[in-house]
């Protein structure tokens, strides 16, 4: 087909149905083994690492150690973010994720294959955290990268729905990720796993690593990129250089020519801040929800409540597989009624439902506990995760929409996702309750509601324009 995805300039070819096609499952690849990645590394931090990689200290203890293991990736991711996202505004999209795909890949492998506490001694945490700083780094710009080169390459009117496909690949690579830790703690005795099948998730991620780079190789640089004022040869002019050709293209108005210096204008002298604060708002809701129901919660259950390890992960793949339904769903009603009522919808449903909730999860019912992370994983976490992905596209202006939108997901994620279960993990050791989470469950939904409210309506904005839509 040769259906046209974004109006062609003097500057850019058509991209074809085809062209969006290798887009989004490329970034349904890339984001389903980031998620993979990140989850297996959760649920092995909440199910073994404690025992693995510290086994000197209390259960409690360890807990809180495993979960601190798993949030130092998340400076890393901080790092990745500056670093990959600059690139990417700068010389495109398409280099970017190439790179990203190949750190994630090879750092998770060799997770799969590090000795243990009882090998190596404090060289095993030690190697552990070394290689979670690899697979932040490039997991930093991933997500990030895949928002930005679907948003950009999907039609206005139906931006909402295709952009959500980033998060169907969230979706799978908790899905995979979880359904792997079930059948192993389902078929394997404790021994077993805790002595070589916690490896193998980690070593099965790299065959989607070498699928994800193939489809890469492939790829055409997103259209926005190429229609960009500020790109010359496909390279993004520096601030200086940009003056200079809006100063240029003052003269060439005066001569009655057709280019145009609103745009460059705009971006060079609008000030910055209120749409990235916006946008971190929005963020919290949606990767604190994420850091306490996907990661917290389920070593919760296993250590505090002595459940059965399989129902906190089973609960979870349950909730992933509704998910590919939730997630068009709220993309296809993102686009129809705008992204402000969906937001503030769900996040002040999220707020109530969460004291019912972790009254569900406390009552020791395999059930009720199910009903609980499933409906608070879908309403709290992957619907929000779906207006996230076109939301902050839209927010931000071409010139850095990369850098931007990755800072914003990952210094939400550091301030909640990486902190937040470290933070559950003492509070609920200090206190003996359950308060604690369903306290942080209202706050971070609360955060979101405000930012939602305050914030612009941004439904079908021009992705080419280089400013922030506030």
């Amino acid at each position: 087909m040769t259906e046209s995805i974004a109006p062609p300039t003097a500057k850019t070819e058509t991209r074809t149905t085809r062209d969006l096609a290798k887009v989004a499952v490329s970034g349904w690849l890339g984001t389903a083994m980031e998620f993979m990645d990140f989850q297996l590394y959760s649920l092995a931090a909440a199910i073994v690492f404690n025992k693995i990689f510290f086994p000197d200290v209390s259960p409690v203890i360890g807990l809180i150690a495993a979960m601190a293991t798993y949030g130092v990736g998340y400076v890393a991711r901080l790092v990745g973010a500056v670093y990959f996202g600059r690139m990417g505004d700068r010389i495109g999209r398409k280099k970017v994720l190439f790179i990203t795909i190949a750190l994630m890949g090879a750092s998770t492998t060799l997770i799969g294959v590090l000795p243990t506490y009882a090998m190596v001694g404090i060289w095993a945490p030690i190697l552990l955290v070394a290689l979670r700083l690899i697979q932040g780094f490039g997991a930093g710009a991933e997500i990030a990268g895949a928002t930005v080169m679907l948003a950009e390459y999907a039609p206005a009117r139906r931006r909402g729905l295709i952009s959500s496909l980033v998060c169907l690949g969230t979706n799978s690579g908790t899905l995979a990720a979880s359904a792997l830790w079930a059948i192993l703690v389902a078929v394997l005795s404790e021994d077993q796993l805790l002595t070589w099948g916690w490896r193998l998730p980690f070593l099965a991620s790299f065959l989607l690593m070498i699928f994800a780079v193939w489809i890469r190789r492939s790829l055409k640089e997103s259209p926005v990129f190429e229609q960009r004022e500020d790109v010359v040869d496909g390279v993004a002019l520096a601030k200086r250089d940009l003056a200079a050709e809006a100063n240029t293209s003052a003269v060439n108005e005066a001569k009655h020519t057709t280019r145009s210096t609103s745009t460059i204008e705009a971006a060079l002298h609008q000030r910055k801040g209120k749409s990235f604060l916006i946008a971190l708002g929005l963020r919290f809701g949606q990767a604190g929800n994420s850091g306490l129901i996907q990661t917290f919660l389920i070593g919760y259950l296993a250590t505090v409540l002595l459940m059965n390890k399989s129902v906190g992960t089973t609960a979870i793949m349950i909730g992933s597989i509704i998910g590919f339904a939730t997630i068009p769903l709220i993309g296809i009603l993102g686009d129809r009624f705008g992204r402000r009522p969906l937001y503030i919808i769900l996040s002040s449903v999220t707020a109530v439902f969460a004291i019912p909730m972790m009254l569900m999860v406390t009552s020791g019912n395999p059930t009720l506990v199910t009903i609980a992370v499933v409906a608070g994983l879908n309403l709290g976490v992957l619907s929000l995760f779906s207006m996230e992905s076109v939301t902050m596209a839209e927010f931000f202006g071409a010139r850095t929409r990369f850098t931007q939108l990755a800072l914003a997901k990952e210094i939400g994620g550091i301030l909640a996702t990486a902190i937040g279960p470290i933070l559950a993990a003492t509070l609920t050791a200090v206190t003996g309750h359950w308060w604690p989470l369903a306290a942080m469950l209202i706050g971070y939904s609360l955060i979101t509601l405000v930012s939602a409210a305050v914030g612009p309506e941004v439904r079908g904005r021009d992705l080419v324009r280089l400013e922030d839509a506030a």
